[in-house]
């Protein structure tokens, strides 16, 4: 039995961060996995700026409530469902997702969580696992399915070279250029076309 791993920001959604950096006007909150592949110092850096700007989970949300999908993401999405099972394997958290998944038709979502404070001050954050991409397919595998894996940053990779088959999608020219040997593609029809190919 096959199931689809996808990532969710940059894949079917955009960024948050970046989102976030650009209502608020800090450019500093632009970097993102595409840029920084060790995601415990990138959140550690956001949450200093956080602190640094006094922003907190309620700033964050009323951003994330006027992110739309990428158009046809849910199309996308719902064409895939129809055909197997699609888990969305993100490194962002519950308190983030929610609406977005709303939009997006409810699929399900292996995600983290943020540690706030009663005032709203993101504290900390929590990840399910250690390397959660990667580990969430390979526990998957353990449990008799067989995976195919899209995303487009450098936390994606692990979930993706371990699939057995893995598709870049949208990703950046020096993840492509470093990954040659991955497949890349820019449209949802070619991605979709490439996951059948491999159901």
């Amino acid at each position: 039995m096959n199931i689809v791993c996808l990532d969710l920001e940059g894949v079917l959604v955009p960024e948050i961060w970046i989102a976030f950096a650009k209502a608020t006007n800090i450019p500093e909150l632009m970097k993102t996995t595409r840029d920084e592949p060790d995601y415990d110092k990138l959140m550690e850096y956001r949450l200093g700026i956080l602190r640094e700007h006094g922003l907190g989970l309620k700033e964050i949300q009323e951003t994330i409530a006027t992110i739309d999908p990428m158009d046809g993401a849910k199309d996308f999405l719902d064409e895939l469902r129809s055909m197997t099972q699609v888990i969305i394997i993100s490194d962002t958290f519950e308190q983030f997702a929610s609406p977005l998944m709303k939009k997006l038709g409810w699929p399900t979502i292996f995600c983290n969580t943020l540690e706030v404070a009663e005032d709203g001050e993101i504290t900390g954050f929590k990840m399910r696992c250690e390397n959660t991409k990667y580990t969430t397919v390979k526990a998957l595998q353990s449990a008799g399915f067989e995976t195919i894996a899209s995303g487009d940053s450098y936390n994606d990779l692990g979930m993706i070279q371990a699939s057995k088959a893995g598709f870049l999608f949208r990703s950046t020219d020096k993840i492509k250029a470093d990954h040659p040997e991955l497949q890349a593609f820019e449209s949802y029809d070619e991605l979709l076309l490439a996951i059948k190919e491999n159901l």
